[in-house]
């Protein structure tokens, strides 16, 4: 699998484990940054992830801020990138099966290195479910197509009611 690694200056360290991780688990690494404690803007590093991924560059991206939550936000501003921050091994295992997320966002605080190795072979590895998880993809694909180049949002609606559950 070709993936596309980046942080910035609160995730280099984690970074720095994650690279040979990857590597030794037999994948291609595209590192997009950074390498030292420079401060930098994470929606930069996360755009250049965000973007392979988006454009079929690469298969999954995985990204590290402080906490991981600045950088889903940007990386979701991308087509077909579903972006979730994930601090244990559940929520990467649940992050796959049901939402199919193909970046991953870590926090460079909060994840420790026992935890770093088990998130990321669960989040490696668990395929994505199907069945009901990809009707509601595909509902999240359409809203995102009606929305692809409008500026007020508010005026799309998106339909359908909670049943089907």
């Amino acid at each position: 699998m070709r993936i596309a690694v980046g942080c910035d200056h609160r995730g280099v360290d984690v970074k720095a484990r994650l690279v040979p991780l990857l590597e030794q688990l037999g994948h291609q690494v595209v590192d997009r940054g950074v390498h030292d404690a420079t401060s930098v803007d994470y929606p930069d590093i996360a755009c250049q992830v965000a973007g392979m991924v988006s454009e079929g560059q690469a298969d999954r991206g995985i990204l590290i801020c402080g906490t991981g939550i600045g950088m889903a936000i940007t990386a979701n501003k991308f087509p077909n990138v579903r972006a979730a921050t994930c601090h244990d091994e559940f929520e990467a295992e649940m992050c796959r099966r049901h939402n199919d997320v193909n970046v991953l966002c870590l926090s460079g605080h909060m994840v420790g290195e026992r935890n770093l190795e088990k998130i990321i072979q669960l989040w490696l590895n668990t395929e994505f479910e199907g069945g009901r998880h990809a009707r509601r993809l595909q509902k999240i694909r359409e809203l995102e197509a009606k929305l692809n180049g409008r500026t007020d949002s508010a005026s799309v609606s998106c339909g359908g009611d909670a049943a089907g559950v």
